[in-house]
């Protein structure tokens, strides 16, 4: 019987071909639980807005992998001791750092599998994995929960400039057709060093910075945030949560197996183990496409209208404003339509909502991007920039939407 070659090569569209270190890395990928994340989309309902925009958490967990191994070989060039066993931890962690991802993620997280975060759902499979894969995860996981000394590995991993934003940014840039996110991953990685085991970017390196901030904030504003984007997302959760209400009277809906038990069940953190991670395991996309194409012909009014917006792209308005939005017309509009449609004023809820959004590109509370000056001396990217728009986008911007039936306007 001959032997697998596990030292495969993949052709990515983004860096061309991403090579697997060792054979560990590759029994990861051939997983079942990473193998799933070909399965979710990693901009959930963006292609409803960028038709191109059909990528996948398989793709960017891939890419991910490929530009820390070269942030590995730039930092040991540099002189920066990073063991074999400490090399394995990162490709490992950042590998399986978005593991945990639902269908249509944050949609999942607050409606079936309510108030856990994809992030405790990550840790959930990498410590199920370690005990498949005798223990070899352990440091990956002490990295990934930020209970190694040496920061710098962790900053890799989660930060304002970590490899996940740097690849997601050029990645969703590339897929959705939206040139202002494409970020210069290539010379960012290059210009890394560290210093005291912390990450640091060297001062030649200010302008790659700058841009990789104006990317993200500009990518938010023009896709993740985009208000067809957020009304599909924001649908997308009025039907799990409808879905949810009704099968916790004891309806049965037609659905997958893994999708019924998350509605029939609320799933604590301290019970998301065992059989239960497993059934999550289960869940990709597809589950959900295939329920609301069932669920658009279902006799609840709600269930069905809903499942019919996203699944035929007929959405709700939405209208995005600086200001609150006014609470009589919030509430003329809701009885309007519950008088029109015969529903009560509850039940318009799901029709008829108000929220709001927020963008950052870079917060000056959270752990910095710090450059590392000609005279060695250590400041943070904002102060260190001659950008006056740079300190701009350090402020929080709060933006106030509301949604309602076409037929109100």
């Amino acid at each position: 019987m001959s032997e697998v070659n596990k030292l495969k090569i993949f052709n990515d569209p983004i860096y061309g071909f991403i090579s697997i270190p060792n054979a560990l890395i590759y029994d990861l990928i051939q997983h079942p639980y990473f193998q799933r994340l070909r399965r979710i989309s990693q901009m959930g309902l963006s292609y409803l807005v960028y038709p191109g925009a059909n990528h996948t958490r398989f793709h960017h967990a891939l890419g991910c992998l490929h530009i820390m191994q070269k942030a590995v070989d730039v930092l040991r060039f540099k002189g920066v001791s990073i063991s074999n066993e400490e090399e394995n931890a990162l490709y490992i962690a950042i590998l399986l750092h978005d593991i945990g991802h639902g269908p249509f993620s944050h949609a999942m997280e607050k409606t079936i599998v309510e108030d856990i975060h994809h992030e405790t759902i990550s840790l959930l499979f990498m410590n199920q994995l370690n005990i498949e894969f005798e223990g070899q995860l352990t440091l990956a996981i002490q990295v990934f929960k930020g209970e190694y000394h040496r920061q710098f590995m962790l900053q890799l991993i989660s930060s304002q400039l970590d490899m996940d934003r740097m690849d997601y940014l050029k990645r969703d840039s590339f897929y959705s057709g939206v040139a202002e996110g494409n970020v210069n991953s290539e010379r960012l990685i290059q210009m890394m060093n560290v210093v005291d085991d912390v990450l640091v970017i060297e001062e030649k390196g200010i302008y790659s910075v700058e841009k990789f901030l104006m990317s993200r904030r500009l990518m938010y504003w023009q896709v993740y945030l985009h208000k067809t984007s957020l009304v599909a997302e924001l649908i997308l959760m009025k039907v799990l949560k409808r879905a949810k209400e009704l099968t916790q009277k004891g309806e049965i809906l037609p659905c997958s197996e893994p999708l019924l038990f998350f509605m029939q069940n609320i799933i604590s953190t301290e019970s998301f183990h065992g059989d239960n991670l497993h059934l999550f395991s289960q869940l990709d996309d597809f589950d959900i496409i295939s329920a609301l194409k069932s669920w658009q012909n279902h006799e609840d009014f709600i269930l069905s209208s809903l499942s019919k917006m996203i699944i035929n792209r007929d959405l709700l308005k939405i209208k995005i404003s600086n200001e609150k939005i006014s609470t009589d017309d919030y509430k003329l509009l809701k009885e309007r339509f519950a008088l029109k449609n015969n529903i009560t004023i509850q039940e318009s809820n799901y029709f008829i909502f108000k929220g709001k959004i927020k963008n950052q590109a870079y917060s000056k509370e959270a752990e910095s991007i710090r450059i590392l000056k000609k005279d060695r001396t250590i400041e943070d990217v904002i102060e260190a920039s001659d950008q006056l728009n740079l300190k701009s986008i350090s402020k929080l911007i709060t933006k106030y939407y509301i949604c309602f039936p076409k037929q109100l306007i």
